[in-house]
């Protein structure tokens, strides 16, 4: 019997932070940029569910935040308080939370910071894994002082939409013979890769519903997703047999800023690409790679269009001067008419290397 589990820590950055502040608590908190009291550039890492009740969400342009936070003030609610994300804190609470799982469940998969998939097989029946999650949900409570919602069933595409059922600190257990009635009454969105435009086309094609989307036919799903539409299908019926794999090497590593204006002053954005290739150059080298074979950048205008452009060197590199040069010369492009015609502004750019040894 296959059982899969997916943990998923509630409000990660900004319960840390609650935690660590007793002040802080029952506040509305959002961890990200600053906001520099509504002109902020940045976005909304975290926010706690105080906050969540203003219309306050993670991806959310901080200065939005702002100004729901502001308008809350106004009715006589409590401002949010805005605080920077603490990367290294939050990591390190991370490697206790994933000590816990790893001393009782051997096949792990960590999917980011704050969740995991946990191949719960080996328990024999759902039952008695619903109980070493309890158990475990007890210990994270105890050790860290923080709670985590966990979905529990037969597949990972399964757990993880179970998960998130029950938010905070939620048990949601779905058996096999429970898995298309629990899906059939659910939003599209709730399907693990749709985002605002999935969702806009399938509502376009009658699918508001995962039940309406089950019983869209697979040449029509083909036609307007092309491959994806197939697997949209197999999602819909629950169907997923991907396994829990441990997380895989390091594949690239980056970085990239949002600007407190945006820009076309040449000197300044050159300026920048270069430091960023230096920056990401160092960061390589600090967690233990030597060289990369492919640079890549992405530019983000002002209207919100994001591009990425990427090259890929004959033979690896460990040289800082080739980096830049590279990201450079991929970034000249956005300064004409090559890849800027209208001369948009731009408001952030990245730099990242690939194919890392």
């Amino acid at each position: 019997m296959r059982i899969i589990g997916h943990l998923d820590m509630d409000a990660f950055f900004a319960s840390i932070e609650e935690r660590d502040r007793p002040e802080l608590a029952g506040r509305p908190i959002v961890v990200g940029s600053d906001p520099k009291e509504g002109v902020g550039r940045g976005v909304v890492s975290t926010a706690n569910y105080a906050a969540r009740k203003y219309g306050i969400h993670s991806a959310q342009p901080i200065s939005v935040a702002w100004r729901l936070s502001q308008a809350a003030e106004k009715e006589g609610k409590p401002a949010a308080v805005f605080l920077g994300v603490n990367i290294g804190k939050y990591s390190k609470v991370s490697a206790e939370i994933e000590g816990i799982l790893r001393r009782r469940i051997k096949a792990i998969q960590k999917t980011s910071v704050d969740e995991a998939y946990l191949d719960l097989s080996f328990c024999g029946s759902y039952k008695r894994a619903e109980e070493l999650m309890r158990r475990i949900k007890e210990e994270v409570r105890k050790k860290e002082g923080l709670t985590a919602s966990v979905g529990i069933g037969p597949n990972k595409l399964v757990a993880k939409i179970a998960s998130d059922l029950q938010k905070p600190d939620g048990m949601t257990v779905v058996r096999e013979k429970q898995v298309q009635r629990l899906l059939d009454m659910l939003p599209v969105r709730k399907l693990p890769g749709v985002g605002p435009k999935t969702e806009a086309r399938l509502n376009e094609i009658g699918a508001q519903t995962i039940r309406e989307l089950r019983e869209i036919s697979d040449k029509k799903l083909t036609d307007e997703f092309g491959k994806w539409g197939r697997e949209l299908r197999a999602k819909a019926r629950g169907l997923d047999d991907s396994p829990v794999e441990e997380e895989r090497e390091t594949k690239s590593v980056g970085e990239q800023e949002t600007f407190d204006e945006d820009t076309l002053d040449s000197k300044f954005l050159l300026g920048k690409i270069g430091k960023m290739a230096e920056s990401v150059f160092a960061k390589m080298r600090k967690e233990g790679f030597s060289s990369f074979r492919t640079v890549a950048i992405t530019v983000r205008f002002s209207n919100f269009r994001t591009v990425t452009r990427s090259r890929t060197l004959r033979q690896p590199s460990a040289e800082t001067s080739l980096l830049r040069f590279a990201a450079t010369d991929l970034f000249l492009p956005f300064l004409d008419k090559r890849e800027n015609p209208r001369k948009n502004l731009i408001r952030l750019l990245g730099v990242r290397v690939e194919n890392i040894e």
